[in-house]
């Protein structure tokens, strides 16, 4: 991994959090495709990492309250095992309008870093299975790469198995 960035003019909220927090990140850019049907598993494809590796930042709601969910882009996320991580008892997907109104990022590039309001957040616990694991830095075609302890420590992250698949 890089050395800790300079905070520079137009990164993202994602990126001048971990700047801020001292937090050791290496930014990977690539170029978005918009037809593409999943932005998880092209970030994978662009960036040549393993599928496993590369987490989908997704919002859903548990007994009315948002919550984030941090999930490998090769799986789905289990929404029973999501709602039992924080102690609910009903987990649906988040309104995507609400997702990204409340984080202040747009679908497919909301990040678990840098959010206009800060969630409860579940970090699949097969992210600890890697020395480093890419999430979107916020927006399309810009992903961070960081250790899981250190995600799971600037959000405040549960780790359970959330994934599946």
């Amino acid at each position: 991994m890089a050395k800790k960035p300079k905070k520079q003019a137009g990164g993202t909220p994602a990126t001048v959090a971990l700047t801020a927090a001292g937090t050791p990140f290496t930014v990977h850019a690539y170029e978005h495709d918009p037809a593409s049907p999943s932005y998880g598993e092209e970030a994978a494809e662009a960036l040549g990492v393993s599928p496993g590796r590369v987490f989908k930042t997704l919002v859903a709601e548990i007994d009315g309250a948002l919550t984030v969910a941090v999930v490998p882009v090769a799986g789905q996320l289990d929404l029973k095992a999501l709602a039992a991580a924080v102690g609910g008892k009903r987990a649906t997907m988040a309104d995507p309008a609400l997702a990204e109104r409340t984080t202040g990022y747009v679908r497919g590039g909301i990040s678990p870093l840098g959010q206009r309001k800060r969630l409860p957040t579940v970090l699949d616990s097969s992210a600890s299975e890697h020395p480093t694991i890419c999430v979107s830095a916020g927006r399309r075609g810009l992903e961070v790469e960081l250790a899981p302890a250190d995600l799971a420590a600037l959000t405040g992250a549960v780790l359970a198995p959330i994934g599946r698949g």
